[in-house]
């Protein structure tokens, strides 16, 4: 009898699976579904993690097509797309990511970086920087262990620097009507001020702050924000070189002379394309023939005169400086290398601003 009675509630319990099953079968089967899309993203994430990048879309394909809730692979998906030059599948791909998942930032983030740079979609870029700007996190922090607070601060910095950019290059769309360029500049402006009030050691929020002033006519504010740039990032020739177009357009020669000299020296140091070195050669030859101008024969070859003395009475006192304490250069593997003093006197000299005086450096 016991025997019978636990074959029947096992029965019973059997029905009532089937009978569940059976009206519920969309139930069932989006989970069945979620299980084998979960299976498929797996494989997905594996072959992404050996770089079997075309396994990585097939699979990932699969397991949304069966877990299309699933925003991390959507997320990779949209990557992946990157990857192959695929920029409107991969902003489709994002756009589910935050669909999914709306403070996903990160998708965000890469979808206005896309959608700027490589479709021109300015819109729908500025959309998404709002977004995240509007986007509340809680900030977590658990001493010695997690805190995203600096990392949520620099999202925020990285959008409004990501909108100013969207907004400098939209001007440059603008038919050529100044009202609705300078509307665009002057949000750009804005945006990048707002990045810096976060973040107010970047160098390219800096350069790019200069060269929106630059771009809309307002060139003490554009010098001021190139000199702080370079102050950031000496060994940077961007910077160097709009000060140097920036000088020039001041009539202010010798300045930027010094300063196409820089921005020359180090894009041929950091051995950059030779349509970069063309540039930068012809801006100092054009610059060179200004100062030429704008001085007597006479005054310049004085100047240059002095300076060689200058020059060479420096480079005296460095040789004997060098014979007592050699600590400006290292040999290595038979070639001589510039060495930490030697590194200290070169960041020293590209740090100088020649667009501020003495006292506004202070």
């Amino acid at each position: 009898m016991r025997r019978f009675f636990s074959a029947l509630f096992s029965l019973l319990i059997f029905a009532g699976i089937c009978a569940a099953i059976y009206f519920n079968q969309q139930f069932c089967k989006t989970q069945a579904d979620k299980v084998v899309g979960m299976y498929y993203v797996f494989k997905g994430d594996e072959a992404y993690r050996h770089n079997k990048l075309h396994k990585a879309i097939v699979f990932y394909n699969k397991g949304l097509k069966l877990y299309p809730q699933h925003y991390s692979a959507w997320y990779n998906l949209g990557n992946l797309y990157v990857t192959y030059e695929d920029y409107y599948a991969a902003l489709y791909a994002y756009s589910q990511a935050f669909k999914h998942n709306p403070r996903m930032i990160i998708a965000r983030m890469n979808y206005g970086i896309i959608a700027t740079q490589k479709l021109g979609d300015f819109d729908s870029a500025i959309k998404q920087y709002k977004q995240i700007l509007k986007t509340k996190r809680t900030l977590i922090s658990i001493p010695f262990v997690y805190s995203n607070k600096n990392s949520y601060k620099e999202n925020l910095a990285i959008a409004h620097y990501n909108l100013g950019v969207t907004y400098r290059l939209k001007s440059l769309f603008a038919n050529d009507d100044w009202d609705i360029q300078r509307k665009y500049l002057v949000r750009a402006i804005k945006s990048y001020k707002k990045s810096l009030k976060i973040v107010d050691k970047s160098y390219d929020t800096q350069y790019n702050l200069g060269l929106a002033y630059h771009i809309a006519g307002n060139w003490d504010e554009a010098g001021k924000s190139y000199c702080k740039a370079i102050k950031i990032a000496p060994l940077n020739f961007e910077a160097h070189y709009n000060m140097a177009i920036l000088l020039r357009k001041l009539g202010r020669y010798k300045e930027a002379y010094e300063e196409i000299d820089k921005a020359t020296t180090l894009v041929t140091a950091l051995n950059a394309n030779s349509a970069t070195q063309l540039y930068a050669s012809i801006m100092m030859n054009d610059i060179l023939r200004s100062y030429v101008r704008d001085q007597s024969y006479k005054n310049l070859l004085k100047a240059e005169v002095e300076k060689d003395k200058e020059n060479k009475d420096r480079r005296n006192k460095k040789k004997k400086k060098l014979e007592n304490k050699d600590i400006t250069s290292t040999f290595v593997k038979g070639k001589i290398t510039a060495g930490e003093e030697l590194d200290k006197a070169m960041t020293k000299n590209f740090s100088k601003c020649n667009y501020l005086i003495e006292e506004d450096e202070e």
